[in-house]
């Protein structure tokens, strides 16, 4: 069967060469007669999985020395829960009770779950937000008071197609980030940030790992209460080896990373991306039928969301039901936008190769000849 071009949000399309290998090595991986998916964690052959899978995105990603990497499970939305139990939660339970408070910019709905799950254990302030008109820009983020616990963003809104064009300046107020559908897209100052947080399905390999990249005085404040398996303190002193890591997602993780370094690491995907969003930025400012409801200056490189311009609203639902049909037939899948906001959306991540969106404009450009105005 031909491979289609796979436009899915998450769990998302795989480079080639890194599905092929992983074939190759299925029954025996490294030469150790058994599939990663058969290995102990602790096992001689599953050492140099991991850390090799982690000294690739400490090169690639140009992480400092006095910043841990983790390997963990439970996707990004554990993370929503996890970093205020961290990083703000007092030494009884609750958000009412003593804690320092939590500053969330709402750019959309992942960032909204964020900042409400939150909110279920410390005390949060949303001081700025984008809901006023359907999250389709970035707005201006006020400083922190300086004894606020860490300053939350979403750094690319995978639903609705935004990206934060420069980083708010907090100061000496920690930086923390959901950096899952743009990982590894283009450069980024690690730096300037207390915790990053991915799930790996986006850019990074399969669906059950989380990458979690947190500087080394942020761990170790966890009150007594919160759960072993909820603590940064635990999962670093362990080496991500507390329980049992999802071994073959981190294997995955480091055939990517090594492809992603093969090709030239970020400053040429950087360039692919930017080439690849550009071919599709521009199709849209000059189609009759199609646009982008996002604001030019905070686009996302990864999550094109678009719409038909048909008024007529039923009948505009019937040419979008109709186009993602039409475009799956042709190869072109998971086009559909997120249930909560409809429309189209074309997600274009690394893997993601320049051809599929040449694919999906030339269809598209058919398309509007046929069902244009």
């Amino acid at each position: 069967m031909k491979r289609v071009y796979n436009f899915s949000p998450g769990p998302s399309v795989l480079p080639l060469p890194v599905l092929e290998r992983a074939a190759a090595e299925m029954t025996d991986a490294n030469g150790a007669g058994q599939s990663v998916m058969e290995m102990s964690h602790r096992s001689k052959d599953f050492k140099p999985i991991i850390e090799g899978a982690e000294a690739l995105l400490r090169e690639l990603m140009g992480i400092p020395p006095n910043y841990r990497v983790l390997f963990l499970q439970g996707g990004a939305s554990l993370q929503f829960s996890m970093i205020p139990l961290n990083l703000a939660s007092g030494e009884q339970a609750g958000p009412e009770a003593p804690g320092k408070k939590a500053v969330y910019i709402e750019t959309g709905i992942w960032a909204k779950k964020a900042a409400a799950e939150a909110a279920k254990f410390v005390d949060v302030s949303v001081p700025a937000s984008s809901k006023d008109r359907a999250y389709t820009y970035i707005p201006a983020a006020p400083a922190p008071e300086p004894g606020d616990a860490y300053y939350h963003i979403t750094l690319n809104n995978t639903i609705v197609g935004t990206k934060w064009a420069g980083l708010p300046d907090t100061g000496p107020v920690p930086l923390a980030a959901d950096i899952s559908s743009c990982i590894l897209s283009e450069p980024l100052e690690v730096a300037k940030f207390g915790v990053l947080y991915a799930g790996a399905q986006k850019n990074l390999g399969p669906a059950g790992l989380t990458v979690v990249i947190i500087r080394e005085d942020l761990i170790g404040h966890a009150p007594s209460w919160v759960p072993a398996l909820l603590r940064y303190d635990i999962h670093a002193g362990e080496g991500s080896m507390y329980n049992t890591p999802p071994c073959y997602g981190i294997y995955i993780m480091g055939l990517v990373l090594e492809w992603l370094k093969n090709l030239g690491g970020l400053p040429a995907i950087t360039r692919l991306n930017q080439e690849k969003a550009g071919l599709f930025y521009r199709y849209l400012e000059q189609s009759r039928l199609f646009r982008s409801p996002v604001e030019k200056s905070c686009r996302s490189l990864m999550n094109i969301p678009f719409v038909c311009t048909e008024a007529d609203p039923a009948r505009r639902e019937e040419l979008e039901t109709r186009f993602v049909k039409e475009a799956a037939a042709q190869g072109l899948v998971n086009l559909a936008g997120h249930r909560l906001v409809g429309g189209m959306r074309a997600s274009i991540y690394n893997a993601m190769p320049i051809e599929g969106v040449r694919a999906l404009i030339q269809f598209m450009e058919q398309f509007e000849k046929t069902n244009g105005k």
